[in-house]
């Protein structure tokens, strides 16, 4: 059974920074891209960032390059989105998610490549 835990959200400040964290088990995160995304109160579930498998490649939604930053660490099966320059628009529920299909080059970045979802942490900026 795969599992998706996140944490690490809060209530911060513009211009401050979190780290989320996404704990995965029955599914290792360098065998399946793992990406993350977002949803604002009344709108659709945003993509913001993605690994590929192989860890090689990663893409980015352009409202957050150059703030936000994937990772992983493989001896914990944890991937994380270092989040910096916040600004009140990244205000949303954050979620990460393991893809369909194990190939170390597939880097999805839409909701429907996704199986197995988090339940997610609420980010909160406020200006």
């Amino acid at each position: 059974q795969v599992q998706l835990v996140e944490s690490g959200g809060g209530l911060v400040q513009a211009g401050a920074s979190l780290r989320l964290s996404c704990a995965a088990s029955g599914r290792t995160v360098s065998s399946y891209a793992m990406g993350w995304f977002r949803q604002a109160p009344g709108k659709e579930r945003e993509f913001v960032s993605a690994m590929s498998a192989s860890g090689g490649s990663t893409a980015s939604a352009d409202s957050v390059k150059g703030r936000f930053t994937i990772s992983r660490d493989n001896a914990k099966n944890t991937v994380y989105l270092q989040m910096n320059s916040l600004k009140p628009e990244d205000t949303a529920v954050y979620a990460c998610a393991t893809a369909k299909y194990s190939n170390r080059w597939y880097l999805p970045t839409v909701p429907a490549s996704y199986d197995y979802w988090g339940q997610g942490t609420q980010v909160t900026v406020s200006s």
